[in-house]
């Protein structure tokens, strides 16, 4: 019998911090044996940033814009390889925080940067975009209680929650799964994570949403 379908070979998982995006992306690549691109998180600079050090915010832009783009074009998604590859990030999720984080004058000499960078990259066939509240993600924090986010403002923190929302309600790039994950809990709840699973193994086009509304759990929409 024909394959109807075939998976994605490039997915990338993403969200703000603690919405579940490095366990998810973890469990898809071990399930399609997958090679595996991990958020960079060895910043020198990060915790100056969070600590609201002068200068840190550019510093710390610009260390991560190089990791990710160093990891991203490494990768081996040319038509002779048969990889699947799935990531905890996409590309632009570094501009993202550079609008948020650098002033007028900084952001110009990023944006210089990151457009030739851009230019050198694959782009996924698939973003699966985690969503949670930012009264969801602050429990979540407080439960992990890691050494570098303590410092994490309720302000900045939200923030970064409209900054996600607003991306992505504009995102066209690839197709795109957006899973609110508020209600939904699937590290430590195994039939949200089946539920879940099920979702992304059938084929998605355009935008579409999975909702923690038992039986009504997918809904599809046109693209953005």
């Amino acid at each position: 019998m024909a394959k109807l379908f075939e998976l994605p070979r490039y997915i990338a998982v993403e969200g703000p911090i603690r919405v579940g995006k490095s366990t998810l992306a973890r469990i898809l690549g071990e399930r399609l044996a997958a090679q595996r691109v991990v958020e960079p998180e060895d910043n020198p600079f990060l915790k100056a940033f969070y600590e609201g050090e002068p200068g840190a915010a550019f510093q710390t832009q610009f260390a991560f814009l190089i990791r990710r783009f160093e990891q991203l074009r490494d990768l081996d998604l040319g038509a002779h390889s048969n990889k699947t590859v799935v990531s905890d990030y996409i590309f632009e999720k570094d501009k993202l925080f550079a609008c948020l984080n650098l002033n007028d004058q900084e952001l110009d000499t990023y944006n210089r940067y990151f457009n030739y960078f851009r230019e050198q990259l694959p782009t996924p066939d698939l973003v699966i975009y985690l969503q949670a509240t930012p009264e969801v993600l602050k429990k979540r924090l407080k439960k992990k209680n890691a050494a570098g986010e303590k410092a994490i403002s309720e302000d900045y923190l939200m923030e970064v929650v409209k900054a996600y929302e607003h991306f992505f309600f504009h995102y066209t790039q690839s197709d795109l799964l957006i899973v609110n994950t508020s209600e939904i809990d699937f590290v430590d709840r195994n039939e949200d994570l089946q539920e879940l699973l099920k979702k992304v193994s059938a084929p998605i086009k355009g935008t579409q949403y999975f909702l923690p509304l038992g039986s009504q759990d997918a809904a599809g929409a046109g693209g953005v």
